[in-house]
């Protein structure tokens, strides 16, 4: 006999409960990977580690300071997440942020798509003509969609071209692709406003580095100045790239990423026993 009552249901409350907080926790750190609030979110930590370290070391003064400071931190968090805080909101409205954002597209969409990005790049690049494309990965562009014109068009050096040529209306702005298709034209990206980036970088570059940094995008561009292809990647950009060179950077970056079984699959070596002679 048990020494104490079973209750299933509280049990199951209290699963339910937990996995709830779990999934929101989950959720905010999927929203703020890859964002300004990710650094922010950094800081806060270190902060906190200060804070406590401070409390077992017994520095009096430094604990007695931030303590002045911790009272402040929920207004402190609104005026900083505030972007961030809408923007998850406007995610949570979403139907699809309630589907899985990884578009697995099969093997031949993605390589013709690469082709016809390298095509395009390789043509306008060699008129002088800009460009400034963003590929979508994981991690969703709705809000930069959202600043230009919604297009749902499979993609198309013919498209890409007429979108870029100058003298149309979104040739200025970006192009975002998700998937195999063009989804908006004319976006509005962030630039990058890290202090070591030279006065030679131009606002497409500036871009290119911006939502890279921001996102897991990766964007390629075409200076209008000399013709250069360059991609962006990781809050990087890679210059003076070659057709070929172009294709190979988009083959690596772009492979489907493994599922949750393949990535975290554990590999046993296979152990070959000895048969068994039958007996006569």
């Amino acid at each position: 006999m048990l020494p104490f009552k079973l209750d299933i249901g509280y049990w199951l409350i209290t699963m339910l409960d937990v996995l709830l907080v779990a999934g929101i926790f989950y959720s905010v750190i999927m929203l703020a990977r890859g964002t300004r609030a990710w650094k922010i979110f950094s800081g806060l930590a270190v902060f906190a580690g200060i804070f406590i370290l401070s409390d077992i070391l017994q520095l009096r003064t430094l604990n007695w300071v931030l303590r002045q400071v911790v009272p402040l931190a929920p207004v402190a968090l609104v005026i900083l997440f505030y972007p961030e805080l809408r923007y998850a909101l406007e995610e949570v409205g979403r139907v699809q942020f309630w589907s899985s954002r990884l578009r697995l597209l099969p093997k031949e969409d993605v390589q013709r798509m690469i082709r016809e990005i390298v095509k395009v790049a390789s043509t306008l690049s060699a008129r002088h003509i800009g460009v400034l494309l963003v590929i979508e990965r994981e991690e969703g562009l709705d809000d930069l969609i959202s600043t230009g014109t919604a297009m749902d068009a499979v993609v198309s050096s013919e498209l890409i071209s007429t979108v870029f040529h100058p003298g149309t209306p979104l040739h200025d702005g970006a192009v975002i692709v998700r998937g195999n298709r063009v989804v908006a034209a004319g976006c509005v990206l962030p630039l990058t406003d890290r202090p070591d980036i030279g006065s030679d970088v131009h606002t497409r570059h500036r871009a290119a580095i911006g939502v890279s940094e921001r996102s897991d995008a990766v964007v390629v561009v075409v200076s209008e100045e000399s013709g250069v292809i360059s991609v962006g990647e990781s809050g990087r950009l890679t210059r003076g790239l070659r057709p070929d060179s172009l294709e190979q950077r988009l083959q690596k970056a772009l492979q489907p990423s493994p599922g949750p079984s393949q990535r975290f699959a554990i590999h046993l070596p296979v152990v070959m026993l000895p048969r068994r002679r039958r007996r006569p």
